[in-house]
Parts: structure tokens; sequence; C-alpha cells
């Protein structure tokens, strides 16, 4: 009998770094010896291209297009060191729902018992995280994915996508859908950016799971088409990605965050952005600043 792999989503606001960051992790879990399906669910369909030299893949609905029958096995591709590649896709510009490829992709992949006839370790949904609708939600909702981790830097409206996934995760919680399991901390290299998501984790009572540094050795990787993992194995930062995807791998037990109201975020905000031009100036313009 096959093993039941570890289903993880990983969310992100567009732009944030999630998908550099999932393609590191799935590299280094691969390093770490274990079977990995990484899953595409962005409409740009680039999640999986520093796996495979900066490559485009056909997506699962650009395929079902073309052809009345597909069988999972049509699209998936080989990426970096053996890890399954598969992009969901979306449809045509201007026409139809975003989060289509996700749903689409996910139920022609169970109804095949892919995972299991694959005998995979891990699948990871590269799930864009600005807008949870339908088909974004569908690893949540649906509880595929067992731990769900969000990308986010000290950024507002970075903050506002996580905060806004944490009111999703929080909404199908009672229904058997997938838990938080944290924060992935990205491009933090001022002390302030650290103290902004610490208090954020705090305020909404998860967890940071890694600290992400900003490195110009991701840049020189992805400019050559390549994960840190692959391209600059001795790196700082590739030290930094498998520390994250050993703390992914022993993950167990996520929860259900405690998402702000909307005014409360503004509030939270607010307090951060005086407390930072006090930092500036010396001079702290409201009641509001944050007492640290």
């Amino acid at each position: 009998m096959a093993k039941k792999a570890k289903q993880i989503a990983i969310y992100g606001k567009g732009g944030i770094g999630k998908s550099t960051t999932t393609s590191n992790i799935s590299a280094a879990l691969s390093e770490m010896g274990y079977k990995v399906m990484q899953f595409g669910c962005d409409p740009k369909s680039d999640s999986t291209n520093t796996l495979r030299n900066g490559k485009y893949i056909p997506t699962v609905l650009d395929t079902l297009r073309e052809r009345s029958t597909v069988k999972a096995q049509d699209v998936i591709y080989e990426g970096f060191n053996g890890i399954y590649c598969v992009e969901a896709g979306g449809p045509a510009p201007g026409v139809g729902c975003a989060g289509r490829g996700i749903i689409t992709a996910v139920e022609l992949f169970k109804q095949q018992k892919t995972f299991e006839e694959l005998d995979l370790d891990y699948v990871i949904y590269d799930v864009l995280g600005d807008v949870v609708c339908g088909g974004f939600a569908v690893p949540i909702r649906e509880g595929i994915a067992e731990h769900v981790f969000t990308v986010s830097s000290a950024d507002f409206m970075s903050v506002y996508a996580s905060n806004n996934l944490f009111k999703g995760i929080h909404k199908y919680s009672n229904s058997a859908g997938a838990l938080l399991g944290g924060v992935i901390a990205n491009s933090i290299n001022a002390p302030y950016a650290k103290e902004i998501i610490d208090d954020f984790v705090k305020q909404t009572h998860t967890q940071v799971v890694e600290y992400v540094p900003r490195s110009v050795t991701v840049t020189q990787s992805e400019l050559q088409g390549k994960t840190t993992i692959e391209a600059a194995p001795a790196s700082a930062q590739a030290e930094v990605y498998r520390s994250l995807a050993k703390k992914i791998a022993s993950h167990t037990e996520s929860k259900v965050p405690s998402p702000l109201e909307t005014n409360e975020l503004r509030e939270w905000a607010a307090k951060w952005g005086d407390y930072l031009l006090a930092l500036e100036t010396g001079t702290i313009r409201t009641e509001n600043a944050v007492n640290i």
C-alpha cells in the first residue's frame, strides 16, 4: 500500500517571493531524499521554472483545451533532482475564473490517484494569495493540504494578504479545512522588518517558521533559471532554505490563526508607521506610536 503524501500549501502575495521560496523548499526536500511534486497554482504558470532551467511547461488547462481526454502523466514533467512539476494554468486572459485551473487539476489527479501511484512523500501547492477566491481556496477549503504556510515580508500589502488568508483558514477550520503552519518571513534584512513580522504573528496567534533574508544569490540563481539550492548549493542562502525545508518536514501541528479585522489591521499598521517615522526623524507624529 502506497504511503500517504504530506500535502502542503504555500500562499503569498504576488511578487513576494512565494514561488522562489517554494521551489527552493522542493529542491531542498529532494536533496534530503524525498519524492516531491510541486504543483503550481498561479495562472502565470511560472512556479516550476527554476526547477527546469527556466523552461515553461504545458499547463493542465492548456492540455485539456487541446485534447478531450488527458492522463495525469501527460501534464507531469521532471525537474531538478527528479522533482515532479505540474502547472495548473488558468483561463484565457479576461475569460473565466483564475482559480479554475486548480479546481480542474486537483480533480484530475484525485480521480486518477496520481499521488498514490507516484508514491510521493510531499505535494507542495504554490498558490497565489492576493485573493482567496473559490479556486485559490481549494487547497484550504477541501482539506487537500494538511498544512498551510504563508510567505510574507514586512510590507503592509504582504501582511494584508496574509491576514486575508488567515480569515479563509479561520472560516473553513470548522469544516475540516487546512490549518496554518506559520509564516515564512521573506526579505528580512533590517531589524525593524523582523520586529514587524514578530509583532504580526503575536497579534494573530501564529508563528514565524523561518526568517529568509533578501540575497543577490537568489537573483543570480534565477537569472540562470535555477533555484539557489541548485545554482549555489554552498551559499549561506541555500542553507537558509535547507533549514526551512527541515522545519517543514518535521512540522506536525498546525493551528487556527486569529486574523485581525480590517480596522484593527489598519490601526496596527499606523502604529508601526509612526514608529518607523520616529526611527527616521526622531519625531513621533501621533499618540498611536508603537511602544517598544
